[in-house]
């Protein structure tokens, strides 16, 4: 069978410690666990569009180029410039997923799972205290979701609580907060779609423009209003011309006559918090000259008042899901910015979007895992208490088996997002957008399904307004679309991880392609492949047994799965180069494979981390942790395997083909296709 596959392939494959100024590391006994609820090549691939295969369609062309410019800006993401917490481990040089896909397994991105000491473990507790008792007593979540509106007084609540400045650093007003403690903070503010998103769209996007790029004179104007809420922040980049192709705005900025200001034109469409923000980073077109002296259009970014003048805004949207966060259009009509209210560099403005929205996907991982540990308390009393046919719902095994996959994905979501939030509060640039959009997909899609499930344990009561289920499946339903559609994201995760490859393996595909002139190299490459699948030898070079520093004994053969699968995947990348080299833009259907494969690896990686923590340091319920981390690795161990033969297959033997000519059809027919059963010849 692997033979075959391959010959398929070839014919067409750390740690965080306390905010100490003398950086040692903290001793293991004082350090605890605060993300669980007290109460119990030549074959690179191409990175501009212009180097890209001519007969490529534009549409692809289009995609494609987007994903690389978003992979073109991950560099410059930056740990939050708020805290000042310092890591054990440094920033890795290449992303933990990059390195995947050359059979390469990072350990000291891993293990052990990211921890915080005792003194910010009770900080964060004190912190927390006060928040849930204020979501749980003051929110009003069901007459914000009716009226479409949060009210100024549980807004001013949030201000109070300092919710609005949760990453400012401390020397502007802010709480200072890491990432790690951001995240934990979004498992609260997620119990209300509406208010997670206000506050998402005022810090996570709307000012983190001047947290990672503004000068030290935009931040001492801002920041400390922002941080207070005084001032309410948006983010303006998407057109009713640009969705995912955010390259494409129109929006206009033109220097005035005395080069002292911009005058900025143009609309953009479903903006958070746009009728309510007083500031807003807008991304506009400005003329730019290059060094050959030419003038060119680029995206520059602005930091914009309302009480600039020359904005208005449309009505509030009517929207299916976070019916009280604010979403509107909002124009501007010549409206002057100084020029030093530009953010970073003039023509720079692309990049940066691209790092606002990198940066801050991860925690969707932390604020998904707390809705769904609410909604698992939720059903598992009522399926407790709910008799049918003289028997506990709770004794069912299809009950069973809702609980029970529910858990799994918010134990893989917050771990996911916490060993992100860890890489990225580490010392130096980490390398982590395309674990953050990997956290993104997985937590959307499964915080979707799991909703669904625990609606469908209530039967009838969840389909009603007088519970909370509903509500939370209407809300999270956006996650999949906003901060990047998962289709989009699934293509970023796959191209970077792709093209990564591609400049390290160039030469050893180069051999694949020809065998017959390196007969040498192909034997040897497919005896080790072959031997490998039978379980004859070694899993290359990814070794994670306890005493090389991996997953805790009682973990060693989940760890050998994954390490096999990395070993696996490595030899899929190899084949996918070899067979589609840089048409492989083209072939969306292998991406997503993919990048599904990578954020399978991902989970896996991050549960047997968390669970070996637990594991090691004798939390209460470990055993739990590893009967959970166990059963999800099992699981991704088979998906990889079926996503790995469908690879193998594609495209004729897979059903690829066979579909995509199926949507052909319909498209060509302008609808449904297939005659009426009812029909007769006539």
């Amino acid at each position: 069978m692997f033979c075959r596959n391959f010959r398929n392939f070839q014919n067409v494959q750390p740690c965080l410690v306390s905010r100490s100024s003398n950086g040692a590391k903290p001793k293991a006994v004082t350090s605890v666990n605060c993300f669980h609820n007290r109460s119990n090549p030549s074959t690179s691939l191409p990175v501009r569009q212009t180097t890209l295969h001519r007969h490529t369609p534009p549409a692809v062309r289009g995609i494609a180029n987007s994903a690389f410019r978003y992979q073109e800006s991950e560099s410059s993401v930056s740990p939050s410039s708020a805290a000042s917490s310092v890591s054990r481990v440094t920033a890795s040089p290449v992303g933990f997923a990059k390195n995947l896909c050359l059979g390469k397994f990072n350990k000291d991105d891993a293990f052990p799972f990211p921890e915080i000491t005792m003194e910010q473990f009770d900080h964060l507790n004190q912190m927390c205290d006060p928040i849930e008792k204020y979501f749980n007593e003051e929110v009003d979540s069901t007459a914000i979701d009716v009226n479409a509106k949060i009210d100024e007084k549980t807004l001013q609540g949030l201000k109070d609580l300092g919710l609005f400045g949760q990453q400012v650093p401390e020397d502007y007003g802010g709480l200072g907060l890491s990432n790690t403690e951001f995240a934990r903070l979004a498992e609260i503010t997620a119990q209300d779609g509406a208010i997670a998103v206000t506050l998402a769209a005022h810090q996570s996007i709307g000012f983190k423009g001047l947290l990672i790029a503004g000068t030290e004179e935009q931040k001492a104007k801002y920041l400390p209003k922002l941080a207070t809420g005084e001032l309410v922040a948006a983010f303006c980049l998407t057109e009713p011309s640009s969705g995912s192709d955010a390259a494409s705005i129109r929006t206009k900025a033109t220097l005035s006559p005395d080069g002292k200001h911009y005058l900025l034109n143009g609309g953009k469409i479903w903006i958070s918090n746009g009728g309510i923000a007083d500031v807003f980073t807008v991304f506009a077109r400005t003329e730019v000259v290059d060094e050959q002296g030419e003038t060119k259009d680029k995206i520059t970014a602005f930091f914009v008042e309302r009480n600039f003048g020359g904005i208005t805004n449309g009505k509030p949207e009517d929207k299916l899901g976070i019916r009280g966060s604010n979403t509107c259009e909002v124009y501007f009509d010549n409206t002057p910015v100084p020029l030093e209210n530009i953010i970073g560099e003039v023509g720079g403005g692309f990049k940066m979007a691209m790092n606002i929205l990198n940066s801050g996907r991860f925690s969707m991982g932390s604020s998904g895992a707390g809705m769904l540990k609410k909604l698992i308390g939720m059903t598992t009393e009522h399926a407790s208490q709910r008799k049918q046919f003289d028997t506990k719902l709770k004794e069912f095994g299809m009950i069973q088996e809702k609980v029970g996959r529910m858990t799994m994905s918010a134990y893989a979501m917050e771990s996911m997002a916490y060993l992100t939030a860890g890489l990225l509060d580490r010392p130096g640039t980490p390398d982590c957008s395309v674990e953050a959009a990997m956290v993104k997909i997985f937590s959307s899609e499964g915080g979707w399904v799991c909703v669904s499930e625990a609606l469908q344990i209530l039967g009838g009561l969840g389909y009603m307004k007088d519970y909370p289920y509903e509500r939370y499946l209407r809300d999270s339903r956006i996650l999949l679309i906003f901060e990047g559609t998962n289709e989009i994201l699934r293509l970023y995760v796959a191209l970077t991880c792709l093209q990564h490859a591609g400049k390290e393996l160039g030469a050893m595909v180069k051999k694949l392609q020809n065998p017959v002139a390196n007969p040498g190299f192909a034997f040897k490459m497919l005896t080790g492949r072959f031997l490998g699948r039978l379980g004859l030898k070694s899993s290359g070079n990814v070794k994670l047994q306890h005493n090389d520093g991996g997953v805790h004994p009682s973990l060693e053969t989940s760890g050998k799965q994954l390490a096999q699968c990395v070993t696996s995947f490595q030899q899929v990348v190899e084949g996918i180069l070899s067979k589609y080299k840089k048409d492989v833009v083209k072939e969306q259907l292998i991406l997503k494979r993919v990048a599904d494969i990578l954020i399978d690896l991902y989970g896996m990686t991050a549960v047997l981390s968390r669970a070996s923590r637990a594991k090691t340091v004798g939390l209460r319920n470990c055993d739990h942790d590893v009967l959970i981390a166990t059963t999800f690795v099992n699981e991704a161990e088979k998906r990889i395997a079926q996503n790995i033969y469908d690879i193998g297959l594609a495209p004729s033997l897979n059903n690829d083909a066979s579909i995509m000519r199926i949507a052909e059809e319909v498209f060509d027919n302008h609808g449904y296709k297939a005659s009426h059963p009812l029909t007769k010849e006539f």
